[in-house]
């Protein structure tokens, strides 16, 4: 378990990169220049808190597996907060994020499907974990 935990861990990383890279894809800079400007950064703002949080999902699971794996009750409450914040957005993606029409290039649905196996496993993992 400590070592799927790392593993996970890791991966939070390889997420980030894949979430610097959406802005440019999804054209925000001349999408959000079209909303009021509070609005905008607020959007922005949203962005950057989501990027901490899987940075600090990211730190936790590296420097901390051992302790995840332990089955303390913090530990078991941990990973379930990690399970369902990966597990709800798994949901998101496919009930509310449709985004088949974005995935014009093989890069593309690549990067999205590996996304999307990479929530899967983050949501085993953590909630594996956490019971």
């Amino acid at each position: 378990m400590s070592e799927c935990l790392f593993v996970a861990g890791l991966l939070h990383f390889f997420v980030l990169i894949a979430s610097a890279l959406v802005p440019q894809v999804l054209d925000w800079r001349r999408d959000l220049a079209q909303l009021h400007p509070l609005t905008r950064k607020m959007i922005w703002v949203h962005g950057i808190y989501i990027v901490f949080v899987i940075v600090g999902f990211g730190v936790v699971a590296t420097w901390h597996a051992d302790a995840l794996a332990g089955g303390t009750p913090l530990a078991r409450t941990v990973c379930a907060a990690i399970a369902l914040f990966w597990g709800s957005r798994l949901l998101l993606q496919y009930g509310v994020l449709g985004a088949s029409s974005l995935l014009e290039k093989w890069w593309l649905r690549l990067g999205y499907h590996g996304l999307t196996v990479t929530f899967g496993y983050f949501t085993f993992v953590f909630g594996w974990a956490a019971l």
